[in-house]
């Protein structure tokens, strides 16, 4: 092999080696660049419902309406009237379910014209058992009621009561509500039978 003929294949391959080197440092072959990340997305916490807290001592006043149904006859032959009061009470709250007591105290204007009587008050003491359905309290009450009687049916009668409630809790400390509850009396004065039923708008301080 000439000399020659070497030299031109000496060239042949160095030439594109050349070439490759050049583009190289000029920045012709550029290197692979990666991919930023995604930047990662914030998700919103999900809403969480809040209960209010039923539990804690309070009292107020109510004031409605109440109708009789005595078992002799009278006239008129359901006598009705105002009512008005004062009630105290406490409530547990378990998370669902709220249990409570409470006494509270009625004063009437309700008379009967036969016999000639005056329903001069009802005290209860009450059990309530109620669902804790945020600011919304319904509940179902029970217990012991007396009626205070005089005139021609002068007598303290023990008795019961049964009904049900609601409750709204206006703020932390002020709870607006309403009941309806339905009595039974016997032997008032050893004379009657009395049903009464009461219908009540409740304004309530709560501590």
């Amino acid at each position: 092999m000439t000399m020659t003929s070497k030299f031109a294949r000496t060239s042949m391959l160095a030439a594109p080696l050349a070439i490759v080197a050049g583009m190289a440092s000029a920045g012709g072959l550029s290197e692979p660049v990666a991919a930023p990340a995604p930047a990662p997305v914030a998700v919103a916490p999900a809403p969480v419902m809040m209960g209010n807290d039923w539990t804690g001592f309070y009292v107020g006043g109510q004031l409605g309406y109440g109708k009789l149904d005595p078992s002799v006859d009278t006239d008129p032959s359901e006598p009705d009237g105002v009512i008005y009061g004062v009630h105290a009470g406490y409530n547990y709250d378990f998370g669902s379910i709220v249990l409570g007591g409470e006494v509270d105290y009625d004063l009437t204007d309700i008379s009967l014209d036969t016999p000639e009587s005056d329903l001069d008050g009802v005290l209860r003491a009450k059990a309530k058992l109620g669902y804790d359905a945020g600011a919304f309290m319904p509940y179902v009450t029970a217990g012991y009621a007396q009626a205070q009687t005089s005139d021609d049916l002068d007598d303290e009668t023990d008795g019961a009561f049964a009904g049900l409630g609601l409750s709204y809790m206006m703020s932390d400390s002020i709870v607006l509500g309403g009941e309806v509850l339905q009595h039974q009396f016997e032997d008032v004065a050893d004379t009657a039978d009395v049903d009464a039923t009461t219908l009540t708008l409740r304004a309530s301080f709560k501590f």
